[in-house]
């Protein structure tokens, strides 16, 4: 007796629908939550649907904690640590495909070693040099870690890029008269755009996204990031949910609009760098 063939295409189309749901049923529930008042949310049989849409809850991220404050901290870092990693990320990548450095595939697996450490390894040590440097509760207290863990990733998508990159356009831009690193803005970085665009997507991201360290370096209400913003809407004995979920969609639309907007870039590139790889 012969077990029936699958369709192949029907297994695919499943597989892509778990994912689909998985991944969007969360941030749809979360929607709905936040235009529902704190009654409904705790009425039996629970709905979906919020049964009469408030805004209440909207007013209240804003008027309860400076949401516009956390909003703001956070893009500023976020932007200041995905410009540093970017930069730095790119010369590293340069450097490991054009200069003759000893054993370039063994520093690449280093870089990813050190992807693997997880990061409340780091926090004792991390904390204890801010306070030396005197940044706990700057923005710099989170630029500078984000941009060095963000780093080797950084550099392995740049990496992929620069590798098929021909010596020859780089060659030809010094001899008429550009530097190395001018040959590097002026030629490498154009011609890796899509590279370059996700490299600091998945930066930016990691940052606006990052809780721990934020709320270790930058516990201060007037440093504090989103993340840890939407932590002072609890109470000692309360969790106003609808409001929580509101505040997580204002959080996710800045993050959602950057993806929008660079939707094609972000998908060439990993798509580009993964056929390099």
């Amino acid at each position: 007796m012969t077990m029936p063939r699958f369709n192949k295409t029907a297994v695919l189309w499943i597989a892509a629908l778990v994912v689909a749901v998985n991944g969007f049923f969360p941030a749809l529930w979360i929607l709905f939550t936040s235009f529902k008042t704190e009654t409904e949310l705790m009425r039996v049989p629970i709905t979906i649907f919020p049964t009469a849409p408030t805004f209440e809850n909207y007013i209240r991220v804003f008027t309860d904690q400076p949401i516009h404050l956390f909003l703001w901290n956070s893009f500023m870092v976020a932007t200041l640590s995905t410009l540093l990693c970017v930069t730095v990320s790119a010369l590293a990548a340069y450097a490991l495909v054009r200069l003759r450095m000893p054993s370039p595939g063994l520093i690449l697996t280093t870089l990813l070693a050190i992807t693997m450490f997880p990061l409340i390894s780091l926090m004792v040590p991390l904390f204890q040099v801010m306070r030396s440097l005197e940044l706990l509760n700057t923005w710099w207290a989170l630029i500078l870690p984000y941009a060095v863990l963000s780093m080797p990733v950084c550099t392995m998508v740049l990496v992929s890029f620069f590798q098929d990159i021909p010596a020859e356009l780089e060659n030809a831009a010094m001899i008429d008269g550009c530097s190395r690193i001018g040959a590097l803005w002026h030629v490498v970085i154009p011609l890796t755009a899509p590279g370059v665009f996700t490299a600091g997507i998945l930066a930016f991201v990691n940052a606006w996204d990052e809780f721990l360290l934020a709320l270790t370096l930058a516990p201060r209400v007037s440093a504090r990031t989103v993340p840890v913003g939407i932590t002072l809407y609890q109470g000692e004995f309360a969790f106003p949910w609808p409001i929580i979920s509101a505040a997580l969609v204002i959080a996710i639309v800045p993050i959602s609009i950057l993806i929008a907007v660079f939707q094609e870039r972000v998908v060439g590139g990993l798509t580009q760098g993964g056929m390099k790889g």
